[in-house]
C-alpha cells in the first residue's frame, strides 16, 4: 500500500534543550491506515504529531507527503486534546472554519458541513454554541471540522483524554466508524495502550533518550475489536512490557 506521509531520519530539539527529544526517527504512514503512537510521558509523541501537522519544523531529517495534492481537500487536519472550538461561532460555523480557504463553492461548503455533522451524530446541533455542548459533543465537533476538509491524514493528539471513561469508549467506537467512512489515514497519539490496540492497524512505540521507533507492531485482530479476546489481552501485555508498564 502506498504511503501518505513519511518521516525520514527525523530529529527535533526543543528550544533551549541540551539535546534532541527525537533523533533519527523513520516511519511511513500508509494511505487509509490507522496508526497509533504510544510511549512514556515526555518521550516525544506530541512533538512527532506537531511535526506531522506542520506546527514545528524538523531539526534534522524530513517529513514529507507522498501523495499529490487533491483539489478541494487538505493534506492533513488536526484534532487536539480539547475541541479548540471558537466560542463566537455556532457548531456549523466551527465545522465550516477549515473550508473557508478551500477552492470550493458555497454550496459545496454547506454540503460538507451537513455531511460532517451527520457523520458525527451532530445533525441537530448545528445552531448550538460551544458552551452548550458536553465534553464528548465538543470533541465530536472537532472531529467533524477535521473530516469536513477530507484530509489525506487525520492527526489526533490524545483527543479523548479529557472525557469520562464511558464517553471515551463510545468515542473510540465512533472513531472507527468515521475512519472507515472517510478513508483518511489516521495518526493517533495516546498514552493508553488498550485504546491503541482497540483502534489501530499498527501501534508504533517510541522509546529511548532521544526517542526513536523501538517497535512497529501490526494488530491483526478482526473488527469490531473484542477486548475480551485473549489475543487482544496478549497485544496489550506485549506493548505494556515493551514500555515497562506493570
Amino acid at each position: 500500500m502506498a504511503s501518505v506521509m513519511e518521516f525520514d531520519g527525523l530529529s527535533y530539539t526543543h528550544p533551549g534543550a541540551a539535546g534532541p527529544v527525537i533523533q533519527d526517527l523513520s516511519l511511513a504512514i500508509e494511505a487509509g491506515s490507522f496508526v497509533a503512537v504510544v510511549g512514556g510521558s515526555g518521550v516525544g509523541k506530541s512533538t512527532l504529531l506537531r511535526v506531522a501537522a506542520g506546527l514545528i519544523e524538523p531539526g534534522g531529517g524530513s517529513m514529507r507527503f507522498t501523495l499529490p495534492q487533491r483539489p478541494g481537500r487538505r493534506r492533513r487536519a488536526v484534532v487536539f486534546q480539547d475541541g479548540r472550538l471558537l466560542p463566537w461561532r455556532t457548531v456549523s460555523d466551527n465545522v465550516a472554519y477549515g473550508l473557508e480557504t478551500l477552492d470550493i463553492d458555497a454550496a459545496q461548503k454547506r454540503e460538507r458541513v451537513t455531511e460532517a455533522l451527520s457523520l458525527t451524530g451532530l445533525a441537530e446541533f448545528g445552531d448550538r454554541w460551544p458552551h452548550q455542548l458536553s465534553g464528548g459533543q465538543a470533541q465530536r465537533v472537532g472531529i467533524a471540522r477535521a473530516l469536513a476538509v477530507k484530509p489525506d491524514i487525520l492527526l489526533m493528539d490524545e483527543p479523548f483524554s479529557a472525557v469520562d471513561a464511558l464517553t471515551r469508549r463510545k468515542l473510540q467506537a465512533e472513531l472507527i466508524r468515521l475512519w472507515q467512512a472517510s478513508q483518511s489515514a489516521v495518526m493517533f497519539v495516546t498514552h493508553d495502550i488498550d485504546e491503541a490496540v482497540f483502534l489501530a492497524d499498527r501501534v508504533v512505540v517510541l522509546g529511548g533518550q532521544p526517542a526513536s521507533v523501538v517497535e512497529n507492531l501490526a494488530i491483526d485482530l478482526p473488527r469490531p475489536r473484542d477486548r475480551t479476546n485473549p489475543a487482544f489481552a496478549d497485544a496489550v501485555a506485549h506493548l505494556s512490557a515493551r514500555l515497562g508498564v506493570e
